[in-house]
Formats: structure tokens, sequence, C-alpha cells
């Protein structure tokens, strides 16, 4: 998967690869990887919230650059590879989805997964779901997202110790990508690590996804933001025109670089 082509938008390499093979090759990685030893594959995701922060923080920046592979998970960050690129990304890959192509996979090749993140409440009714979505589907384990610094190590030590071969983190931004980074070098005893941002809380049933139609359209943001607009509304004029900016400059700089 390192191999992968990618196109740069925003001062990110944003992997031009689909959901099929997405969700392919983490089955691939995670039984390459079981019982190796060794750093995991990390996973991460951009929208256009993501490439504004690394656009303003450079220490964001560096600690999603350090990702083996990052999907865009913002139809805005398709839609523009689309204006901007000979050879644009083929889809929006977003957790919410791929979640759902891994665990497919991973119920018939016996791959385990372990959910990180979210309340008690969510995160156990999560694993719940997507058991009986999945009937051969193996839970190494679970934990919520409520600990801190000092409870890290042995959370760590926990997860060790359950081996999944794939570790869903849900802290959301920039928390999970901080955790990842602290200590992606102890979790030796996982095969891949994805962060899901607020993935948990989807497939618990507490938020709904956008109806079909307008996920296809690039509209579940719109969506999102109904449902939630005092905090939605306010990121997406906050972070959209920064993002737009970060994607259009680094275009240029590329476009006068090749020049």
């Amino acid at each position: 998967m390192n191999e992968w082509p990618t196109n740069r938008l925003g001062s990110l390499p944003i992997v031009r690869a689909g959901m099929e093979e997405s969700a392919d090759a983490f089955i691939q990685l995670a039984l390459e990887r079981r019982g190796a030893g060794g750093r995991p594959f990390y996973s991460t995701s951009a929208n256009g919230q993501v490439i504004a922060l690394c656009e303003h923080d450079a220490n964001f920046r560096s600690l999603t650059r350090q990702a083996d592979q990052i999907h865009a998970d913002g139809m805005s960050v398709v839609l523009f590879s689309k204006l901007s690129s000979a050879e644009p990304l083929p889809e929006r890959v977003a957790t919410t989805d791929l979640v759902h192509a891994v665990a497919e996979r991973a119920s018939a090749a016996g791959v385990s997964f372990y959910f990180l993140g979210a309340s008690e409440e969510v995160n156990a009714r999560a694993v719940e779901n997507m058991s009986k979505a999945y009937p051969g589907l193996r839970f190494a384990g679970r934990r919520n997202g409520y600990f801190d610094r000092a409870e890290e190590e042995a959370v760590v030590e926990a997860i060790n110790a359950a081996a999944p071969d794939i570790l869903w983190i849900g802290f959301g931004v920039p928390l999970e990508q901080q955790f990842v980074v602290r200590n992606i070098n102890r979790l030796h005893n996982v095969g891949l690590i994805k962060t899901s941002g607020g993935l948990f809380d989807f497939l618990a049933g507490s938020k709904s996804r956008a109806p079909r139609w307008m996920q296809k359209v690039g509209l579940e943001w719109f969506y999102r933001m109904l449902l939630e607009p005092r905090r939605l509304a306010t990121r997406y004029l906050t972070t959209n025109p920064v993002a737009i900016y970060a994607m259009l400059r680094h275009s240029l700089r590329a476009l006068s670089a090749g020049r």
C-alpha cells in the first residue's frame, strides 16, 4: 500500500485508492503483520477540517504526515482532485463506509477488531451492532476513550495483550493522531491502526448517516450540519475556506514547479 500513488491536496499526500481495494489491502496488511511485532501500519484520513488544520498548525501537519496512508474522507477533497489533476482520486473513502467493507472481509478471513474510543455506552453498542451485522467478525477487545495520560500505558498494555489485527481509534481530531504518534512503536501486537473520528457514534446509532443520494452527490456535510447546526456550521465556515485556499495554493505551487 505504501507504493500506491498519491495526489497532493493541501500539504498532504492523499492516496489514490478506492473503497474496495482499500478494504482488501487492510485485510492483507493485517494478516501479514499478525504476530510479527514491531510498528503497525498506520492509516488516517483527511477532510476539509484536517487540511485546514494542517495549513495552520505545523505540529498537527507533522503528526498527520507520519501516517503510512491518508485517505480522502471528504467529498471536497475528491472534487478538488478532479479539478486539479489528470489522475484524480477515484472516490471518497469514508471511514463510516470503510469499516463495513473491511468487516465483511474480516469476518471471512478471521481478522479481529478492537474498538478504542467514545463513551462506554456508545462503544459497547457499536461492538454489539457490528457483531450482529457480521456474525463471523471477531472482536479482540474494546475500551471507551475516557482515560487520562496516567492510564495510557495500561491501555496500551491491554491492547497488546488482546493482540487485535486492526485497531480502530475514535477520539476525534487531533487527539487520535496524538495518541497514535505517542504510542505507535509500543503497540507492537497490533497489525494495523485506523483513526476513525466519530465512527462509533454512527455504528452505535447515536448519529445518523445522510440518505444515500445525499452521500453520492457530496451533500452529507449539509445533512450533518442540519442535525448539528450550532457546532458544524461554525466549523464549516471557518475551515472550508482555509482548506480551499490550501488546496489551491499547493496545487498552483506544484504547477509552477513543473514548468
